[in-house]
């Protein structure tokens, strides 16, 4: 099945067709261009370069967030009206999870935890923490909004020796480091590497968030009807915190 991805949920913005999993094409730009200008018309380009008819598509997947407000909200509005177009399902993914899943697994042969990381702003990042086990991607936690010193304190815990020969608590064996991806990646590490946690940042190739982890995710998960598809930003807007703190006034 052809499945044609999306993700906007940061600066960077990519769109990219994939065959059962293989790649067949992948546009990414990280110009800070407004992504209601961009997105869509990387779509259209790349699909007549690879020379695929849009009604050829068998769905459409996107990350539905977190991320920017104002990204996820063009890169879910992006993909329901192509969806409803097209008259195709749709897949909204964890911008997370997309990113965890476009890690090599051979990371796990450290091992490590798969640590993506989102500058949310306010003193929090975006994160979930996942690993691979036997060539399967396995979460660890669920996606959150959390401090970098409430995450050093977390990745500290899950980086404890080992109890016992064999053993390992949580991830079922003693892991070395995380690994983090993302655009807050390089904040993390940095953070991370002086409180004393053990981490290594992805190369900035393989760093970003892109619509091949997207299309990634999407394979393992369930398409909605377009209708059905909400984003899911783990806070409340600035907008909305206004709007309730003159409620609470």
């Amino acid at each position: 099945m052809l499945i044609l991805a999306l993700e906007s949920s940061a600066k960077p913005a990519s769109v990219a067709v994939c065959s059962d999993g293989e790649l067949l094409g992948l546009y990414f730009q990280n110009c800070g261009l407004t992504h209601s200008r961009t997105l869509l018309v990387m779509a259209e380009s790349l699909l007549a370069n690879l020379g695929v008819p849009a009604s050829d598509i068998g769905l459409v997947a996107v990350s539905r967030g977190p991320g920017s407000f104002t990204g996820v909200r063009i890169g879910v509005s992006a993909a329901k009206g192509l969806a409803w177009g097209l008259g195709k399902p749709v897949c909204g993914v964890s911008t997370l999870e997309a990113m965890a899943r476009q890690s090599p697994d051979t990371v796990g042969q450290f091992p490590c935890v798969l640590c993506p990381v989102m500058d949310a702003r306010r003193g929090q990042v975006y994160n979930a923490l996942f690993e691979w086990r036997d060539g399967a991607l396995v979460r660890t936690r669920e996606d959150r909004a959390i401090s970098l010193e409430c995450l050093a304190e977390d990745l500290r815990a899950l980086l404890a020796p080992a109890p016992a020969p064999g053993g390992g608590g949580l991830l079922g064996r003693a892991a070395s480091q995380a690994y983090l991806v993302g655009d807050g990646a390089a904040l993390a590490h940095g953070y991370l590497a002086s409180a004393g946690i053990p981490c290594r940042i992805a190369p900035e190739l393989m760093r970003y968030q892109t619509a091949y982890g997207v299309a990634l995710a999407a394979m393992g998960a369930e398409p909605v009807p377009a209708i059905e598809l909400e984003p899911s930003y783990l806070r409340p807007s600035q907008a909305e915190r206004e709007r309730e703190n003159r409620a609470n006034l």
